[in-house]
């Protein structure tokens, strides 16, 4: 072998034309094989049902602040209010606030009786 290029038949087997590794054979038993596909087909099926469990449970998506303060009609100061009074849920990530659509919602027949006299 010459300047990592795999001679011949080599070149043909790893694929490769340039900069081919040395390709390592390991040898296992025939039960520790099918041991490991078993064991791969295993949690193959349950990432698929956790993925579809998460498809069919998933809900819109997160409303940022801005979004809930034009939906509400209300300032970015009285929805801080509503944090800080725990009349809204939210989640925050770094320094933004993310808030679910059906919280949102639950609060629109809400507000004129919450701020009646203006937001």
């Amino acid at each position: 072998m010459e300047n990592g290029t795999c001679p011949g038949v080599y070149r043909y087997l790893c694929g490769q034309t340039d900069n081919c590794m040395n390709m390592e054979i390991v040898s296992i038993e025939k039960k520790t094989f099918e041991m490991m596909v078993a064991t791969f087909g295993a949690l193959s099926e349950k990432v698929a049902a956790l993925r579809r469990k998460s498809d069919t449970g998933r809900m819109e998506r997160w409303l940022t602040g801005e979004e809930v303060c034009g939906q509400l009609r209300i300032s970015p100061r009285t929805l801080q209010t509503l944090r800080d009074r725990r009349l809204i849920g939210y989640s925050q990530i770094n320094r933004r606030f993310y808030y679910k659509p059906e919280e949102v919602k639950r609060l629109i027949p809400l507000i004129g009786t919450l701020y009646p006299h203006g937001r």
